[in-house]
């Protein structure tokens, strides 16, 4: 009877750690699909989004569809999104990551924003390799410049570490993140690869891309196909 009772059990907590498991994974992969939209409408309004030059320059990409940001006196933000980095060979594979952290102020109400994090130099690159660390500090985050291109007067090109966009009702805008910890997803990682594969192993390049990618991975290489394009005509127009 026990053994019974004992197999009954076992059977059940097996059925809901797979259930649980395909849950995590169909998430996973919706993320990634919203993040290659979330960044293909960004580079579709270009006098509204990121400048091409400012794409140019970035190390990494990362795109956290959906951030919330909620408060009552004390406020809140927190969502998961996907990054990559530039490698020797293009862009490395998708790495997951969450956002968390709170703000003090007095603040009412909750707002959905689409997210996108720029890492902008090799100090901001090391901080995401390290798999969690916390933004604050001065230049370590600033929200970054809108429009087709980046205004010669801004200082984006000094010391922030990061450059951060958000989007929210349509409307494309710098935001402070001030406070918040970006670490790895484990628990999205491994629904997708199969097994706890280390943040920077993952960004770096040592890990191939995984089926289901195709939309973020899609959506990373056209920003950075457009940028590479703006430099390329710069660069005829000045020999002419």
């Amino acid at each position: 009877m026990k053994k019974a009772l004992f197999a009954i059990l076992l059977g059940m907590v097996t059925m809901i750690g797979t259930m649980a498991s395909a849950t995590a994974k169909e998430d996973s992969l919706e993320r990634m699909q919203k993040a290659g939209s979330v960044l293909k409408e960004i580079m579709g309004a270009p006098d509204k989004g990121i400048p091409e030059e400012v794409l140019d320059d970035a190390k990494c990409i990362v795109v956290v569809p959906h951030l919330i940001k909620a408060g009552f006196i004390v406020g809140g933000k927190h969502g998961r999104g996907v990054a990559s980095c530039r490698t020797s060979t293009g862009w490395s594979a998708p790495a997951f990551i969450s956002v968390g952290g709170g703000s003090w102020g007095l603040q009412i109400g909750a707002e959905g924003v689409d997210l996108v994090m720029l890492v902008m130099n090799d100090k901001g690159l090391q901080h995401l390799l390290s798999s969690k660390f916390q933004i604050s500090g001065e230049g370590s985050a600033a929200a970054g410049p809108v429009g087709r291109h980046a205004s010669a007067g801004t200082d984006w090109k000094l010391n922030s570490e990061l450059l951060t966009y958000s989007r929210s009702k349509g409307a494309f805008a710098g935001l402070t993140l001030e406070g918040a910890v970006i670490e790895q997803d484990a628990d999205s990682t491994e629904a997708i690869y199969g097994k706890d594969i280390p943040f920077r192993r993952v960004l770096t390049g040592g890990i191939h891309p995984p089926s289901g990618s195709a939309p973020f991975m899609s959506a990373v290489e056209m920003a950075g196909h457009k940028a590479a394009n703006r430099e390329a005509r710069e660069q005829m127009e000045d020999k002419k």
